[in-house]
């Protein structure tokens, strides 16, 4: 019991945080109850899929700046797809979506393998490339959505046996985040590619030495990065009922969600849950200043703040392990 205290200490520290908030936040807001987290939990919900997505090329010792713009052109793809068609044709466009996910993940990391330029310079000039075809895919928000699809993310899950009182804390859209999670890393970090994401995150070169490939594991690491990312986009269209070509602010909320975690900018180590747990964090902060009446614009600018000194406390702590 002890060791697992101490290995998973960070994590367990931003649950207790993340605790102290919501007390904080009936404090503040004394009529927020399950209403209230349910709301958070849809708006928690692109964000945390774009924080898995980095999550995992982070983990494999790299960055992906064009999450967000991966996120816009899989949502508008969805929402054109699904526009005019039957119900039961949503059924093929969510796997399709995936897939095209994928897809642009792995074309992100084979750019890097083959050209080796660093992953920050191809990633951002994909991420123009990926908003440029977003934008032609559909011009301006619009297209549609399934019923049945958009239902998914609505209202809490019903549970025989168990008083509404309990049910009504359990989201919809927290049981799809935590299945699609669940469905994706448990095998991940069970399996050799997971093995091999971390070990060329925490060294290429002993990786190479130890029979991994790396070229094609980061590729893999981008490749599951996309997935991620269509989801995100995916949970866009349902949410909104149509596609919008234009990226959210999701970018940066990764990155400082995914180091606020406990992930290593250089690495090789960390993990999923503290970084979901810190998105929620930062999200329930923006809850509290709008419960505050504080000024959006300034609300913008403290949440923008938070984000910049957590990425740059990363950053420093990164230094100092690579000092050690």
């Amino acid at each position: 019991m002890t060791g697992f205290v101490k290995r998973n200490a960070w994590v367990i520290g931003l649950f207790a945080l993340f605790a102290a908030l919501v007390v904080l936040t009936r404090t503040i807001q004394p009529d927020y109850g399950a209403a209230g987290f349910g709301s958070l939990v849809q708006a928690v919900l692109p964000f945390a899929f774009a924080v898995a997505a980095q999550t995992v090329v982070v983990i494999a010792g790299g960055i992906d700046l064009s999450i967000a713009s991966m996120m816009a052109l899989t949502s508008v793809t969805a929402a054109v797809l699904m526009d005019g068609q039957t119900e039961s044709f949503a059924i093929l466009v969510v796997p399709m979506v995936l897939l095209l996910g994928v897809l642009l993940g792995a074309i992100n990391g084979a750019l890097i393998v083959i050209s080796r330029v660093p992953d920050i310079v191809v990633t951002l000039a994909m991420l123009f490339v990926w908003q440029g075809t977003a934008l032609l895919v559909l011009e301006t928000p619009g297209g549609a959505a399934a019923e049945w699809l958009k239902s998914l993310l609505v209202g809490t899950v019903a549970i025989p046996g168990v008083p509404t009182a309990i049910t009504d804390w359990i989201p919809r859209a927290l049981v799809v985040l935590l299945v699609c999670l669940a469905v994706v890393f448990v095998p991940l970090y069970r399996s050799r590619l997971g093995l091999s994401i971390y070990a060329i995150g925490s060294n290429n070169l002993a990786a190479f030495r130890s029979g991994v490939s790396v070229g094609w594991t980061r590729i893999a690491a981008y490749a599951i990065g996309g997935l991620f990312a269509a989801m995100g986009g995916l949970v866009l269209t349902l949410s909104t009922g149509i596609g919008a070509p234009i990226p959210g602010p999701y970018l940066l909320a990764s990155v400082a969600a995914v180091v606020l975690g406990g992930v290593a900018l250089t690495g090789g180590t960390g993990g999923i849950v503290g970084p979901i747990v810190a998105v929620f964090i930062l999200r329930l902060v923006r809850s509290d200043l709008t419960f505050l009446a504080v000024d959006p614009n300034v609300t913008t600018i403290v949440e923008g703040a938070i984000m910049v000194v957590v990425v740059m406390l990363g950053a420093l702590l990164a230094l100092r392990r690579r000092a050690t």
